[in-house]
């Protein structure tokens, strides 16, 4: 006949495995965390007797994932960093002298791999209860069975973390899509004996916060600009093709340089809220009266190049970035008249802030040595894409860059 230790030897022996089940259960079921937790509180006061539990675990930052039995002065002061990441192993609290934790029995790390994924303090509340304590008495069992739960809890937060990310994947491809549909096509811009047009685009991210566009407005006039968005990302982006879809309308009705900003000016304060604002270069030219207007919104200034003269300008004249003010103080608009063969490169401040290893900003500089000379401007992108290494995968790229050139001929 089995003695009465026997028999509850077995019986403990039934409940590990039970508790086990049920948790195990509980995980393949995928429930929640806080019910998975709840249980594992029941397990540990309501079936061992232990007198409390602290669990500390860490998402993004280590936060009190479960206190139960313990009163908060007991908890309040402790800081993961100074007082539990150090224990790699059970230990008792008494050998750690640290005066926070003397409220608990054991600490008990978790690992997921070799990164602390959460830390158990437990302990008993009725110290001058007879016997073994019911912490030390099952101290294994609750080793195996923290372990158990935290590290399904942890590879739950990386799977849903992974849901997350492959989420945002699919809708920086979709918003990546739907801004390339919004890139002109380069091989659509006019070649002909009057005007030369080519560009140059590298958005940084998957979606990007620049654009450039090319008009024909009539049988002798064209319309172009280049523009950025203050920030990055998919809000710079959207901002950006609301933009884009107000200038187009806004193109269709003939206005002036300055009643256009104007009017972008109100469309972006009222989307953007304050928060962003956009800069801009906006030009029209007529090849027949070989007139240039333009208006430098707070952007980059476009250089300009007389290939006969081989002087080179920069076109400044304009008002403050769109967006920056509810309504624009000043306004000029800029007026050019082109007698010769002339070169006008505009661009984006992703560029001009490419910096060598002395961290000297240097794409400025190279523009000029490539534009500066008789080549169209297609061949003059070529010698600036391969002098500053412009293509993805760069380090030394920080942000997106765009650049449209024109050959008035």
């Amino acid at each position: 006949m089995a003695s009465k230790s026997s028999i509850r030897r077995l019986k403990f022996c039934n409940f590990k495995l039970s508790s086990l089940l049920e948790i195990t259960n509980a995980i393949n079921d995928n429930l929640s965390v806080e019910k998975i937790l709840s249980t594992f509180e029941h397990i540990l006061l309501q079936e061992l007797n232990i007198g409390k539990v602290v669990v500390y675990a860490f998402s993004k930052t280590w936060k009190i994932m479960l206190e139960s039995g313990a009163k908060k002065k007991e908890f309040a002061n402790i800081i993961v960093e100074e007082d539990l990441l150090k224990h790699e192993e059970i230990t008792t609290t008494p050998s750690t002298d640290n005066l926070k934790l003397s409220s608990y029995d054991f600490i008990i790390p978790v690992f997921h791999d070799t990164k602390p994924i959460a830390y158990v303090l437990i302990g008993d509340v009725e110290e001058e209860k007879e016997g073994v304590s019911p912490t030390i008495k099952h101290l294994h069992f609750i080793q195996t069975l923290t372990n158990v739960i935290f590290v399904a809890v942890e590879n739950k937060r990386l799977y849903e973390e992974n849901l997350q990310q492959a989420r945002l994947k699919k809708e920086m491809e979709l918003a990546s899509r739907m801004q390339n549909m919004l890139i002109p096509d380069t091989s659509l811009f006019p070649k002909n004996e009057a005007i030369f047009v080519d560009s140059f685009y590298l958005p940084h991210f998957d979606v990007g916060g620049d654009y450039y566009d090319f008009e024909r407005l009539s049988e002798n006039e064209y319309f172009f600009c280049v523009a950025d968005v203050s920030g990055k990302g998919i809000s710079a982006a959207l901002l950006m093709s609301n933009f884009q879809a107000s200038l187009k309308a806004y193109l269709t009705t003939g206005l002036k340089l300055p009643e256009l900003i104007h009017l972008l000016n109100g469309r972006v304060v009222e989307s953007a809220q304050g928060e962003k604002f956009i800069t801009i270069f906006v030009g029209k030219y007529n090849s027949e009266t070989r007139e240039l207007r333009y208006i430098n919104a707070g952007h980059n200034a476009p250089l300009l190049f007389d290939k006969v003269t081989e002087k080179i300008i920069e076109l400044k004249d304009g008002c403050p970035g769109i967006g920056m003010l509810d309504e624009i103080p000043f306004m000029n608009e800029g007026v050019k008249i082109l007698p010769n063969p002339t070169k006008l490169i505009c661009f984006t401040d992703g560029l001009t802030e490419l910096e060598n290893e002395n961290k000297e900003e240097i794409g400025l500089a190279e523009l000029k040595k490539c534009m500066t000379n008789q080549l169209t401007v297609d061949k003059n992108f070529l010698c600036l894409q391969k002098i500053l290494n412009l293509k993805k995968g760069n380090p030394a790229l920080f942000d997106d860059i765009t650049i449209l050139g024109i050959d008035f001929l």
